[in-house]
């Protein structure tokens, strides 16, 4: 602004005074703004301090709780029973694990397929006949060959061993 005719400020009282509470002024914004950083840093304090009594009273909260559950309970009946739970565990796994191999081997067809293969060989090995491929689907001979005169005894006794057991031989092979 512009200055007016005639003031001077070296010697203008008025303008002197208004100058110093303009200075006073600034100094007690400046002292305000510092109290209140002051107050708000004793709040923060206040909530820090009110939320450590509340962290307190829990810990004591469980602190009693946790001495009234050790005081009810038991140790060695604890441990006896988690021993117990333990060993029947261990035994249900054992069962589980035998009820799987009896049905793994009940239920293995590839060891019944070799198991029936086998049988069928020997019967028919007992009965004197061979499996070829190439006579899949023939039917055996029913008329022995022709033997020689000193074979005949010891020949009609294994064809009449043969001749009681051949039903069942049958019979085995039908079942198959």
């Amino acid at each position: 602004r512009p200055k007016p005719p005639g003031v001077n400020p070296a010697t203008d009282k008025g303008l002197k005074s208004q100058a110093k509470q303009l200075v006073t002024i600034r100094k007690q914004k400046e002292k305000l703004y510092e109290t209140k950083a002051q107050l708000n840093s004793v709040g923060m304090q206040a909530s820090a301090m009110a939320t450590q009594a509340s962290a307190i009273t829990a810990v004591g909260a469980v602190t009693e709780a946790l001495g009234n559950a050790n005081k009810v309970m038991d140790a060695t009946k604890m441990n006896k029973t988690l021993m117990e739970f333990q060993r029947e565990n261990e035994m249900a796994n054992m069962k589980e694990e035998m009820m799987n191999d009896a049905l793994a081997d009940a239920f293995d067809e590839s060891d019944v397929e070799e198991e029936a293969n086998e049988v069928t060989n020997q019967v028919l090995a007992e009965l004197g006949v061979e499996l070829d491929s190439k006579m899949v689907g023939l039917d055996a001979p029913n008329k022995a060959p022709p033997k020689k005169e000193g074979e005949q005894g010891v020949v009609s006794e294994e064809e009449a061993a043969l001749m009681d057991a051949l039903p069942d031989l049958r019979a085995r092979l039908d079942a198959l």
